[in-house]
């Protein structure tokens, strides 16, 4: 498995989300919503700004994924399952280089 390359990836993506802005557009949304326009217009504002604040916390999870899988290359249990212990596809790997588990155990996960 080449390691530097997941890495890469790893610090690519951390980059976008700590490059897109912070909490500092979800603020200004916030205080622009402030009983400005008719009902719509209000209830439109507060279906924005929950959408911006559901973001923000996918991205903090990202984050904190993407902070294990570093832990998890210097450990050297990076790419194996943290549920059955297989190794996880190299395809998932490259499409969510900080997932933790494999596609099987994820299923599961999900019923």
């Amino acid at each position: 498995m080449d390691v530097q390359s997941y890495k890469d990836a790893l610090r690519r993506k951390r980059g976008e989300i700590l490059g897109s802005g912070g909490i500092k557009p979800l603020q200004a949304s916030m205080e622009n919503n402030t009983r400005q326009g008719d009902m719509a217009d209000q209830a439109s504002g507060n279906n924005e700004v929950h959408i911006q604040l559901k973001l923000k916390q996918t991205d903090a999870k990202i984050l904190q994924a993407i902070e294990e899988a570093f832990t998890r290359i210097e450990n050297g249990t990076y790419g194996m399952c943290r549920d059955c212990g297989e190794a996880i596809a190299e395809a998932r790997l490259k499409a969510i280089p900080w997932t933790r588990v494999c596609i099987t155990c994820k299923e599961r996960q999900n019923l």
